[in-house]
């Protein structure tokens, strides 16, 4: 029997159409797989269904009973939570108080009780044999990674019987992600519905039982997972054939250095010197937690490092993100955290796109609107930004297209030095294939890109060559057909140096 079936469902923002006569079914002890590029309407459902927003038309039956929650509270009394991909949680605040946020353990006159918190919190995380947590830390002293696994925490803990996990891995190092998977498979077991939104096929695979897809706000296809290819659900998802996901990885680098980095250090990296050069995209590959963040935020001047850099054969100092970004000899970054670290999510497109070269508008102290109208027409047009208006606010766009606001905010800058930190966290297939050819263009004008995926695949297909982390070192580079995802998993995990 069906446990959630909706209906007609729809939902509009002003004249932004989000939800239109979608239908979705679901049964209790399956994982059922949510499919669709960003801005599909995938989102939304999954709000309307969770409690965070109401939808205008159409119905929702749970249990064959009328559902329509007044806020999440009601939809977890109703037995749904979610684990949105954007966090919900509070940076303050420790793990434990994280997870039992607004229903901790209170004794008799009414405080927190703190002995029976922890308990709670060590029970929880055995049940699900939870990576290693420390309760009493700080969310704040978290990496994204541990963080997104606090989140899950936090939806388990509602004992749920429809728990949707929405974009849950792409945060996640393989390890992690195989457990969440595991355990994904454990509860479809013990008679849960588990609503999995991710836009990696390869996850979609491993555990999900059928699928439904929307396209453009409606339901398009639903299936019995093993009753589709790859190549039909991609066609489903984007209304076209995508003839391929990575372009052609035509040799465009000079014997030009554009970043020399000479022996850098930190708590996490040790003595890692490399070069990269003009029109190269320089891969970064490993297992996560092996310095790669901390390399790519010390070059950004974001985090402290020893050491010495060269951009464009000339020593720099980098101390801050403001030194960082001196024009086109300067060092721009996608970070890892689009919403958290690159957008200001409760202003405009515009806004976002020119916050950082806002002088580039201003002749003493007045703003030339008319300069900026017509610059960040030119970027929404040039990365086809979906936005119905560049007023739009940042936080009411896809997560694609968020990323793409990311991008030409670095663009404008105009430096040709480019930290891409996982730039397709959480993209769907069609804007991928955007953001790989893109990277391709910018190679082919000259910039120089290191670039860092936790998707070993993005990394064989798109790089020019491939530095692989272990314990805060370059443990190997490879070239040409040593880049395999063999190669950089071995390079990864076993002893010895290779150059």
């Amino acid at each position: 029997m069906d446990l959630v079936v909706a209906t007609g469902l729809s939902k509009r923002y002003g004249g932004i159409v989000a939800l239109s006569e979608a239908e979705f079914s679901a049964r209790t002890g399956e994982v059922h797989a949510l499919l669709g590029e960003n801005g599909a309407g995938k989102s939304t459902f999954i709000q309307i269904l969770s409690g965070a927003v109401r939808h205008d038309g159409g119905s929702i039956l749970v249990d064959g009973q009328d559902f329509r929650p007044a806020n999440p509270d009601a939809a977890q009394a109703r037995g749904i939570a979610a684990v949105f991909q954007e966090l919900s949680l509070i940076p303050d605040l420790s793990v434990e108080q994280n997870i039992w946020f607004r229903r901790e353990p209170r004794t008799l006159i009414g405080t927190v009780d703190r002995t029976a918190l922890r308990r709670k919190t060590l029970d929880l995380l055995q049940k699900y044999d939870f990576p290693a947590l420390r309760p009493d830390h700080e969310l704040r002293r978290l990496t994204l990674a541990e963080r997104q696994i606090v989140e899950i925490a936090k939806g388990l803990a509602k004992e749920p019987r429809v728990l949707i996990l929405d974009e849950a891995t792409s945060a996640l190092p393989a390890r992690e992600a195989e457990w969440l998977l595991n355990l994904t498979r454990r509860l479809a077991a013990e008679g849960r519905l588990v609503i999995f939104i991710s836009h990696r096929m390869a996850e979609v695979r491993a555990i999900a039982d059928r699928l439904t897809i929307f396209r453009n706000g409606r339901t398009v296809a639903a299936h019995e997972a093993g009753a589709v290819s790859d190549g039909e659900i991609v066609t489903q998802m984007i209304g076209r054939n995508l003839d391929r996901l990575y372009p052609e990885r035509v040799p465009t680098a000079t014997d030009r250095i554009a970043l020399r980095v000479r022996d850098f250090s930190s708590g996490r990296l040790n003595g890692v010197s490399f070069s990269l050069r003009e029109g190269e995209v320089l891969g970064v590959g490993g297992l996560q937690g092996h310095g790669q963040r901390e390399l790519f935020q010390a070059l950004f001047g974001a985090a402290k490092a020893s050491g010495g850099i060269e951009l464009w054969g000339k020593p720099a100092s980098i101390n801050n993100p403001r030194a960082a970004l001196t024009g086109r000899d300067g060092i721009a970054l996608v970070p890892e955290d689009r919403r958290g670290q690159g957008l200001l999510l409760t202003k405009s497109v515009r806004e976002n796109l020119t916050l950082a070269v806002i002088k580039r508008f201003t002749d003493k102290g007045f703003l030339s609107a008319r300069k900026e109208e017509a610059l960040v027409k030119e970027m929404v047009d040039f990365l086809r930004i979906k936005t119905q208006t560049p007023e739009q606010l940042a936080g009411t766009l896809s997560g694609g297209n968020q990323q793409k606001v990311i991008f030409g905010k670095m663009l404008l800058t105009e430096a040709r030095v480019l930290l891409l930190f996982d730039p397709t966290r959480g993209v769907d297939v069609g804007t991928k294939g955007e953001i790989f050819q893109l990277m391709r263009d910018l190679a082919a004008k000259g910039y120089a890109i290191l670039f860092h995926s936790s998707d070993m695949p993005e990394l064989v297909h798109v790089a020019d060559r491939v530095m692989v982390m272990r314990n805060g070192r370059i443990a190997a580079t490879l070239e040409g057909e040593r880049i395999s995802e063999e190669g950089i998993l071995g390079a990864a995990m076993l002893e010895g140096e290779a150059a």
